[in-house]
């Protein structure tokens, strides 16, 4: 067997979210998001909390690089908030300068203490003006032409400063969980018990076929306007769990472990790697998958310098077909998704959140699998990390002492380090997260950080045994340089 290695100049680090850390939501300027309006209507966040405040890491730049530093993390890959650069959001609405100068001032400072920054420009918190416009992404032309103007003042104003760029982070959920299930921003959906307004028949594919095409645009500006002089790489960031059929001895199941892959992560990665949706998705969708004009299509497809792969867990996939057509909410492909298989054997052990079932096997065929679809692309690993079962609840000591997370990137990254010495082109890792913070619907009850933050007492931030432990975990795997 080929030694388990990562090249010498391998980037790893830890990734946030802007909404999910910083609050300052009223602060110089930032204008609100549509998540700042989701939680205050009651029932839709677990705990009832916002990021109102969160991690207050708007306030505490020094104090989040200080722990970067603390971990030996290479990178940190973060979001910003759109409505915080422009408040409204729109292509002729006002920039905010203390928003920007905010981001421009954080990059600098990390530069200066010796971290790469990988930056997001789109980590789910649409303006609400925007939201209140248009409906968003359910308007392509104009969402595109909104989100390639604030992507072009962003660029600008980081000029040669950033060399890794994020377009958009995992247009799945954008797309299924707020405009088919509801259960995040805008919450938009077909159960009226939920919301007055949406349509989850057809509203998710509208919304993703929108961010595809912005994508897109964001990445032709970038190319000829940006890159030429400045260098660096742009791509986006899809989400994507491992799947395994649930009888393994069943042709059904079999493929339907693979169109499961591709409603998830193919409904995007195929267009871009090969300039069209999954057919499998063509044959149930039907008309309700929008098609790719000519211009569209010229921009999407090609448009990743790397794929950003956000990865967390396993699960098995159950054929429904001989059941007849899928309702028509259906976004997973006529399968059943669960943690037990037909022999009874989990797929992993339970977490503190109900979807995340680790396993390692699993991220490094699908870090395989990913290779042999999309023809050898560059990966970085953008998001990957678990809660805890439990974890809110022991005495603090106890809590610090994050034994099942140091196994977990343990393992997880043993299995990527596999996959790299089997020739999947892999270049940078993000342990998601660098600190406990506001987990959106689930509000704080779920922690998943390397960095305990103590929200009753002042945000104080006590680092975990998992903050220092993956130091440690990619000295063992990476080469040194001769």
């Amino acid at each position: 067997m080929t030694e388990a290695t990562l090249p010498p100049d391998f980037l790893w680090g830890f990734a946030t979210a802007s909404y999910q850390i910083e609050g300052g939501v009223n602060d110089d300027g930032r204008g609100p998001s549509i998540w700042d309006t989701f939680c205050k209507i009651p029932g839709k966040i677990a705990d009832g909390s916002s990021g109102d405040v969160a991690c207050d890491s708007y306030h505490r730049t020094a104090e989040d690089i200080a722990l970067l530093k603390l971990t030996g993390a290479k990178s940190y890959r973060f979001s910003l908030s759109w409505s915080r650069i422009i408040p409204l959001g729109g292509r002729n609405d006002p920039i905010n300068e203390k928003g920007l100068r905010f981001y421009v001032q954080f990059v600098d400072d990390l530069l200066a203490a010796g971290i790469t920054p990988m930056v997001t420009l789109f980590h789910w918190d649409l303006p609400q003006a925007l939201h209140d416009r248009y409906g968003g992404p359910l308007n392509k032309e104009e969402f595109v032409a909104d989100y390639t103007h604030y992507a072009r003042v962003v660029f600008e104003a980081m000029g040669p400063r950033v060399k890794y760029w994020i377009t958009f982070n995992e247009p799945w959920c954008t797309s299924i969980l707020g405009f088919n299930t509801g259960v995040f921003a805008p919450g938009r959906t077909s159960d009226r018990s939920k919301s007055a307004e949406g349509n989850s028949a057809t509203e998710c594919w509208i919304v993703g076929h929108s961010l595809l095409v912005a994508h897109g645009a964001a990445v032709k500006i970038y190319r000829e306007e940006f890159k030429p002089k400045h260098g660096g790489q742009i791509g986006i960031t899809l989400n994507g769990d491992w799947t395994e059929p649930y009888d393994p001895s069943s042709a059904a199941d079999i493929a339907a472990s693979e169109r499961k892959l591709e409603f998830s992560i193919s409904w995007f990665a195929d267009p871009i790697y090969h300039g069209h949706y999954p057919s499998s998705m063509q044959k149930q969708l039907g008309t309700r998958l929008p098609t790719f004009t000519p211009p569209d299509l010229a921009l999407i497809k090609g448009s990743n310098d790397f794929y950003g792969m956000n990865h967390y867990c396993g699960q098995f996939i159950r054929d429904l077909s001989a059941a007849g057509a899928p309702p028509p909410d259906d976004f997973l492909g006529n399968v059943e998704v669960g943690f037990v298989n037909i022999n009874g054997e989990e797929v992993g052990p339970e977490t503190q959140s109900p979807w995340l079932r680790p396993s390692p096997p699993g991220f490094k065929k699908l870090l395989k699998w990913l290779d042999n679809r999309y023809q050898h692309p560059t990966i970085y690993v953008t998001e990957n990390g678990t809660s805890v079962k439990g974890e809110n609840e022991p005495p603090l000591q106890d809590l610090l002492n994050d034994d099942f997370r140091v196994g977990y990137y343990r393992d997880y990254v043993k299995a990527m380090a596999e996959a790299v010495a089997e020739g999947v082109d892999v270049r940078g890792y993000s342990g998601w997260s660098l600190m406990d913070n506001f987990e959106w619907a689930e509000g704080f009850e779920t922690r998943f950080g390397v960095t305990f933050v103590d929200y009753e007492n002042g945000q104080k931030r006590i680092p975990k045994k998992s903050a220092k432990a993956l130091k440690g975990i990619f000295e063992k795997y990476t080469k040194k340089s001769t």
